[in-house]
């Protein structure tokens, strides 16, 4: 077993460099932060085969003192932390003195400033342990540091990186991305010699958004409702997609904590929650959220690279977060079913003819009766799936199970909520289950009881349905059905709403099913009065509109 020694200051940079560079992005992040935190109103970013030859980052902040200069490459050296209790309230982007000392662990680092009022700036020049003299130089007010030969003394970690063009990428995503939440800064991009974008300074930060999400994605984000989180000690704002707008993965669900770009992980969940009856399954929604808490409720110190924190009242914020995006998508569903159908108080349900409407399976629970204004009128069922209704300017298409799946949820959820009795069968169910089937059924009782459906054990993995939600008595619940339903959902939904989607899934109209005409005026009917008419609980659409428009052009009318 070899001696235990001390290891050089060359090979502990190297390693603590390990942590915090990985890429050219990775040098691009600290330099930029860097220049924020020194309250920079314009910052050029300029770099060289994907970063890899050269990265230059240049700003007119405050610039750096020249007796600090050679102090400032050396590790643990900073002006933004004095002593250790400051770390429970940290203010600025960068706090660990690691960022420079890192880069110049790694590569070879220039720095070239001036401090506002000056005649002359300074320069020094750092690679390894080795630090230069610092000398007078001509430059503007401000800083520009310089990072030339990305990992050349490492080999492998060179080998690692991928081709220029991609690590590019890296960089003018990272970039793009973190000045959504600066947009009174003005931002340049440079490659090989090429402008590539400029981001003006500006008041507005959606006018940044199509620049990170995609000119056509970004005109479909809604502006977040903060009024939801107006219980936390601080402030929440963004953008969200609209139902239906939606991603395969989680990339581009953006999170800004006090100004740092963090991973989205710690709300990751917050974004199924809220979208849990508006997105579908295997797809997620993409928007950009900037949270401000009080800095002693964050804790940034979690890695050198400063991509995570912690939050002291993670539960809350939560909540806030799906309540707040849960509030946006519901007021975004009520606004689009009053363009569609002209409005719930104004849009009368007519079937074409003068008999009573009748309930469709269940009682309304919001009997108001129909108004006497403008008439949706049904006109036909489409391949036993589909309603068809006009106005008389559009037409509108249905999906009388995604409709009915929504109507009967709501109930459900107003049904638990007021603890209504479910209606017990005069012949109960007699379910047999197989071993993982029974496993989950028993986990989910209590949330099949509270949603109107009453089960109970009846031998071994043998179960009856002795009650169901009131009306639906008539339905076969096909509860291995729902079983096999509820272990694809996503876990991070509410264990009821998750239950209960599915509930209502499996004691509805289904496609194929006729429906009489009175029937699919009701239904229509019924799901204009519902919170979100738009979209069934598990995220499809519930209706299609073809505007006049539409139809004109399809007709090469216009």
């Amino acid at each position: 077993m070899p001696s235990i020694r001390e290891l050089d200051a060359e090979t502990i940079g190297q390693i603590a460099a390990g942590e915090i560079i990985e890429r050219p992005a990775s040098i691009v992040k600290e330099l930029v932060e860097n220049a924020v935190d020194a309250g920079a109103t314009r910052i050029a970013v300029n770099v060289e085969r994907g970063g890899i030859d050269l990265i230059e980052v240049v700003d007119d902040g405050t610039g750096i003192a020249r007796q600090d200069l050679a102090l400032a490459v050396r590790r643990h050296a900073t002006s933004k932390l004095n002593v250790a209790s400051e770390l429970e309230s940290i203010v600025t982007l960068g706090f660990r003195g690691e960022g420079l000392a890192s880069i110049a662990a790694v590569c070879e680092l220039e720095i070239v400033s001036r401090e506002p009022g000056l005649p002359i700036a300074a320069r020094v020049r750092a690679h390894a342990e080795e630090v230069s003299a610092v000398e007078p130089v001509a430059a503007p007010p401000g800083t520009r540091v310089q990072v030339r030969s990305l990992f050349e003394r490492l080999p492998v970690r060179r080998e690692y990186l991928r081709a220029p063009s991609a690590e590019f990428n890296r960089i003018s995503s990272w970039l793009s991305s973190f000045a959504l939440a600066y947009p009174q800064i003005a931002f340049t991009l440079r490659h090989d010699g090429n402008d590539v974008w400029v981001m003006p300074h500006s008041d507005q930060e959606r006018e940044r958004l199509a620049m990170v999400f995609g000119a056509q994605a970004a005109k479909a984000l809604l502006p977040l409702d903060g009024a939801p989180a107006r219980m936390l000690d601080g402030a929440l704002r963004g953008f969200i997609s609209e139902p239906g707008r939606d991603r395969p993965d989680r990339k581009m669900q953006l999170l800004f904590v006090n100004g740092r770009l963090v991973r989205g992980v710690p709300l990751a969940g917050a974004w199924t929650s809220g979208y849990s009856t508006f997105t579908m399954l295997g797809r997620h929604p993409y928007g950009v959220l900037f949270l401000d808490l009080p800095p002693h409720h964050v804790d940034s110190n979690v890695h050198p690279t400063k991509y995570d924190v912690r939050l002291r009242y993670a539960s809350q914020v939560f909540d806030a977060v799906r309540a707040s995006i849960s509030a946006t998508l519901k007021e975004h569903a009520r606004a689009r079913f009053a363009e569609q159908t002209g409005g719930p108080s104004s849009a009368a349900i007519s079937a074409g003819s003068a008999s009573p409407a009748i309930s469709l399976f269940g009682p309304d629970p919001d009997d108001r009766g129909q108004p006497e204004s403008d008439h949706l009128r049904i006109l036909a069922q489409l391949q036993r799936t589909f309603i068809l209704a006009s106005d008389g300017e559009t037409l509108l298409l249905v999906d009388q199970h995604a409709a009915h799946e929504r109507i009967a949820y709501e109930a459900i959820v107003a049904a638990a909520a007021q603890r209504t009795p479910s209606e017990p069968l005069l012949v109960p169910q007699v379910v047999e289950l197989d071993a993982a089937r029974s496993a989950a059924l028993d986990r989910l009782l209590e949330a099949l009881r509270e949603g109107g459906l009453e089960i109970e054990a009846f031998g071994e993995r043998t179960y009856r349905v002795v009650a169901t939600p009131a009306g639906y008595s008539s339905r076969n619940f096909d509860l291995a059905g729902m079983l096999d339903d509820l272990s694809e959902d996503p876990k991070q939904r509410d264990v009821r709403e998750r239950v209960w989607a599915t509930l209502a899934c499996h004691s509805v109209t289904v496609a194929g099913e006729p429906l009489a005409s009175q029937e699919m005026s009701v239904l229509v009917e019924r799901l204009q009065r519902c919170a979100n008419p738009m979209h069934c609980p598990h995220g499809r659409p519930t209706m299609v509109r073809l505007s006049p428009g539409e139809i004109a052009r399809m007709f090469k009318r216009v």
